[in-house]
């Protein structure tokens, strides 16, 4: 629903203000950045018990029609014929070019498939989509639903106590199920590194549904700000900044994301837009860059846009894509680009902040141990 201010806002905005958070804009919403406690608190406490955001901004969208699969398929290097039935997998929308539309996540269920997508490129992926599905598969924006996550150590237990079928999930499994007498889509996944859900209801529960899960000692309210450092900390990428349209899945360090099926040697090698190009930089390792972690010293971050030098060098070799100061590393943590030949962990760069060279060091990611429910 809009604002009156023209600001977006989600089913939960008046339990953010009630809550004492402080709200921003962010892709068009009114979102909470943080509540009293503090980005670094509510940072920690994620790490070591539960922490609640809402991210009902995300577009949600489901899928149905005839080889609903084989359709997607076409517009993603994931494979998603071979996804089963309750299992939900990372994808990439490409580009003819081979750049990165969206990143996004989907599952298949017995009655359709169902997506998150971005906030910010939400009506560009929904036009995206429907343009590349065709008639036999019809599109529905689930425009009435509320998206949160439970994340943390302490998840499970939490949630079991309204579902107890959440405990025999496993990460990145996708199922529907019932919370609190309504209809729930409920993935075992995230974007903090930790054990967690992903919790989709229907608009006229979120509220009621976030006063009880908050009524729990171990859950507290996380805003945008420690999403953000948790994220980084996790190596997980935010779209605008670390992954874009001018950056292919194998410079972004995500061949992961490509299937086995999909690949040059695969049962169903290519078919999706930019295929050519990336399956080109896969088998030639020709990519002239690559994504990766930095760590740093001190407690000052280094942020986006700061500038990579070799120790002692006067030409750029890289760019820092996402940087902030890592609560439960102890350090500052960055992502960036640089010239592949400088790409392996150990090397020493230099980055400039303010026209002052801090030393940087390539590492691996993520920077902390995931905590996920394999």
């Amino acid at each position: 629903m809009a604002g009156d201010d023209a600001m977006l806002t989600t089913p939960l905005t008046p339990l953010h203000q009630e809550l004492g958070a402080r709200m921003v804009p962010f892709a068009g919403y009114s979102m909470p950045v943080q509540y009293p406690a503090g980005i670094k608190q509510e940072h920690l406490h994620t790490r070591k018990a539960a922490g609640l955001f809402d991210v009902s901004h995300m577009g949600q969208v489901w899928l149905t029609g005839n080889n609903v699969d084989e359709a997607l398929e076409k517009l993603v290097p994931a494979d998603i014929v071979g996804l089963p039935v309750g299992r939900q997998r990372y994808a990439l929308l490409t580009s003819e070019s081979g750049g990165i539309l969206d990143d996004l996540m989907i599952s298949r269920h017995e009655d359709g498939f169902y997506l998150v997508v971005n906030a910010a490129c939400r009506d560009a992926d929904i036009a995206h989509l429907r343009a590349g599905l065709g008639d036999s598969v019809t599109l529905t924006e689930m425009t009435d639903r509320a998206l949160i996550a439970l994340q943390g150590p302490k998840a499970e237990s939490v949630l079991a106590e309204l579902q107890p079928k959440v405990a025999e999930m496993t990460f990145m499994d996708n199922w529907q199920l019932s919370l609190m007498g309504e209809p729930a889509i409920i993935s075992r996944s995230g974007y903090t590194g930790e054990d967690g859900y992903e919790i989709s209801v229907p608009a006229s529960i979120a509220e009621d549904l976030v006063r009880r899960l908050l009524q729990a000692e171990d859950v507290e309210a996380v805003g945008l700000g420690a999403r953000d450092s948790l994220r980084l900390e996790a190596g997980l990428c935010l779209y605008g900044h670390d992954i874009d349209t001018e950056t292919t899945p194998v410079e972004a360090n995500l061949i992961w994301a490509i299937g086995k099926a999909r690949r040059a040697d695969g049962e169903r090698p290519g078919g999706f837009p930019g295929a050519e190009r990336i399956l080109e930089q896969i088998a030639q390792k020709s990519a002239a860059r690559k994504r990766v972690g930095l760590t740093g010293q001190g407690k000052a971050p280094v942020r986006e846009g700061a500038l990579l030098y070799r120790v002692g060098g006067e030409t750029p070799v890289g760019t820092v894509t996402s940087g902030n100061f890592a609560p439960s590393v102890e350090a500052p943590v960055a992502m960036a680009y640089v010239d592949r030949e400088l790409a392996e962990p150990g090397t020493e760069l230099e980055a400039d902040v303010r026209g002052k060279r801090r030393p940087m060091t390539v590492a691996k990611m993520p920077f902390l141990r995931p905590g996920y429910q394999r």
